[in-house]
């Protein structure tokens, strides 16, 4: 596995001396935090110096191939010998830390693989090569993690995209690619990144929430849960509104769970993400332009192509731009129980977003004639909020009901009222049912789905 490795002695001048904090310089903040920056560097420069020298003997062809208890052994001993080259004493514990971490630069993604593996993290947010932030239960805080240098955060990034065979250079300053796990990946470098290369990394949950587990969490209620439950069993189309890390592909994945797994589905995404538990399922992705700038795959080209492919059900992971048009048409011709996300901050701003994107197709439609083609399209809109407490909840479930005139009709079926904070800062509030009972509960009975009315009796909250 390893290419043959003599040792070669650093000369003494090169030798790196572990730092030792004087009682002067422990008096002074500003010295100690100066000394311990240094000492970070200089662990930083040593680590890079050992991962050239690995590089040089590792045979990347077969490193695969082994498991990773045995080439944590080998790289071990191969370390021992490069260490003892480098002049330098390291503990133990500093040692198999050392091995770890140059593990990770060998097989993954360097520094970033902590944060991959802690299960409490959500968002990896990397603003530049030496800041480096998490969201941690809805909150942001910052890291000690940082890389050694541009370069280096570079040549991650440019490792996470080859795997998926996109690009990212000057030409092509920003991409949206994926990990092997599924975790969606965004990465922007300069001219456009101006403080350096900035990625982010929405992690991908291994267990994907189920709606129960969403009612425990607090995000919405039972009475809803079973509502939500019964429109994906009885093939209404719904459209999942909310922001940015407001929960859309959380509650996606969960309702998508009561699919008839009988169903041939089609899901359509920018980066594969989706987590489905049912067996006939096609998974369809989009493809930017090559280096020639020619070959894009689009998502109207994938939804376009996918009604070819005699699918029950569609879901798009987020409509964005004319394939919303697209997907109207297909939510209108028979493929019920079709689903997708966008972004907006209510309802009713959600049926904005839809109607702006099929403009933007360039067809000389009448206004009046698009919100028609959505109010028959889109029977259901769930909206999701990230709150200012870190928490995510569905705000309102509201039924499409029509046409008055030029505008599109909805009622709230089901709403979160918020009444306050808790002595710990957390938002308080209650999902209440607004007393309406929804015009499609009668089709959906008729489909054969069991809904007790009383669920939808008319709530007051003091």
């Amino acid at each position: 596995m390893f290419k043959e490795f003599k040792s070669r002695p650093r000369p003494e001048t090169e030798k790196v001396v572990p730092m030792r904090l004087t009682p002067e310089a422990m008096a002074d903040p500003v010295a100690e935090q100066d000394t311990v920056d240094k000492e970070l560097q200089a662990h930083l420069e040593l680590k890079s110096r050992l991962h050239v020298a690995l590089l040089d003997r590792l045979n990347l062809a077969v490193i695969d191939k082994v498991e990773k208890a045995e080439l944590k052994r080998q790289i071990g001993s191969l370390l021992s010998g490069l260490v003892e080259a480098e002049g330098v004493f390291l503990r133990a514990d500093a040692f198999s830390r050392l091995v770890e971490e140059l593990i990770h630069e060998v097989m993954g993604l360097g520094p970033l693989e902590p944060l991959l593996e802690d299960p409490t993290i959500n968002d990896i947010l990397v603003n530049s090569f030496d800041r480096v932030y998490v969201e941690r239960f809805g909150k942001l805080e910052k890291t000690a993690v940082r890389f050694r240098n541009e370069r280096h955060l570079l040549r991650i990034i440019d490792k996470i995209v080859s795997r998926v065979g996109r690009r990212i250079d000057e030409s092509q300053p920003w991409v949206d690619a994926r990990l092997e796990d599924g975790s969606r990946v965004n990465a922007i470098v300069r001219p456009c990144a101006v403080d350096g290369p900035s990625l982010s990394i929405r992690k991908f949950s291994r267990s994907p929430l189920s709606l129960d587990r969403l009612v425990e969490r607090g995000a919405l209620d039972g009475r809803a849960a079973t509502f939500l439950q019964n429109l994906v069993e009885g093939r209404m189309n719904i459209l999942i509104s909310g922001g940015t890390g407001s929960g859309k592909t959380t509650m996606l994945n969960a309702m998508s769970s009561f699919i008839n797994g009988s169903h041939r589905i089609v899901t359509i995404e920018d980066a594969a993400e989706l987590q489905l538990q049912q067996d006939h399922v096609v998974r369809l992705e989009t493809r930017p332009a090559n280096a020639e700038g020619v070959g894009t795959v689009s998502q109207r080209d994938l939804v376009r192509n996918a009604l070819r492919m005699r699918p029950d059900r569609i879901i798009v992971g987020e409509v964005r731009g004319s394939e919303c048009f697209d997907m109207l048409q297909a939510m209108n011709t028979g493929h019920d129980g079709s689903m997708t996300t966008v972004h907006a901050n209510s309802a009713r701003d959600a049926l904005g977003r839809v109607e702006q994107m099929v403009t933007m197709l360039g067809i000389d439609l009448p206004l009046r004639t698009i919100r028609a083609q959505v109010a028959s399209a889109v029977n259901i809109v769930v909206q999701l909020n990230r709150l200012d407490d870190g928490s995510r909840r569905v705000t309102s479930i509201s039924e499409i009901t029509g046409m008055e005139g030029d505008v599109v009709t909805m009622q709230d079926i089901f709403v979160f009222r918020r009444n306050g904070r808790s002595e710990d800062g957390r938002v308080l509030g209650d999902f209440i049912s607004t007393g309406i009972r929804p015009r499609c509960l009668e089709q959906l009975q008729a489909f054969g789905c069991h809904i007790d009315p009383s669920i939808f009796k008319r709530e007051t909250v003091s």
